[in-house]
């Protein structure tokens, strides 16, 4: 009886504070992850403050979902796409986890041209407030993101980063971080 107590309440702590499951739902981060993709995401990367650009975030996007994207702008970031471009504070950040879907776009652009002060949330700012942070699918066609009524996200609606793809086996995987934001997170 004491080691199935004491198996709840670990399984109770590493849930609550250290790490937790997410099932993928949708096509919006393909092909990054599919529906179905089973994932655990670490909590404590939210709570140390870790939580940077390029990283791939769950967060609730309302009462009943929690969606899964990336995360691209931080606090006193001014982002902007320009023909098919990321900027952040000026600088262009290649987005390699883009190429397939830019082989397939439906528009001219993947990603269309838009700032931080054209964002719900943003009040007509052009760098990302206090507190919130701009998320986007790597699916651009394809994903209700920070672009359309979803907005600038709060900080405390993350849940945390997605770290390893444990299901389907064949596609286990970490380190969804695109290198390429390194430039703008030194």
């Amino acid at each position: 009886m004491i080691a199935i107590v004491t198996a709840v309440i670990i399984y109770f702590i590493v849930n609550t504070f250290l790490f937790t499951q997410y099932v993928v739902s949708g096509e919006s981060m393909s092909p990054t992850f599919h529906d179905g993709d089973r994932l655990i995401v670490s909590k404590i990367a939210k709570s140390m403050d870790k939580i940077q650009r390029g990283d791939v975030v769950i967060f609730h996007a309302n009462e009943e979902k929690d969606y899964i994207k990336r995360l691209i702008g931080v606090p006193g970031d001014t982002v902007e796409y320009r023909n098919d471009q990321l900027l952040i504070n000026g600088k262009e950040v290649a987005e390699p986890y883009l190429d397939e879907n830019k082989k397939h776009k439906q528009n001219e652009f993947l990603t269309e041209n838009i700032s931080v002060k054209e964002l719900v949330h943003a009040n007509g700012e052009s760098k990302i407030p206090d507190g919130y942070y701009m998320v986007l699918g790597d699916n651009r066609d394809n994903s209700s993101d920070s672009r359309y009524e979803l907005g600038l996200i709060k900080k405390d609606q993350v849940v945390g980063e997605a770290v390893v793809r444990v299901f389907p086996f064949d596609r286990m995987h970490y380190d969804f971080y695109p290198d390429t934001f390194d430039v703008v997170n030194k």
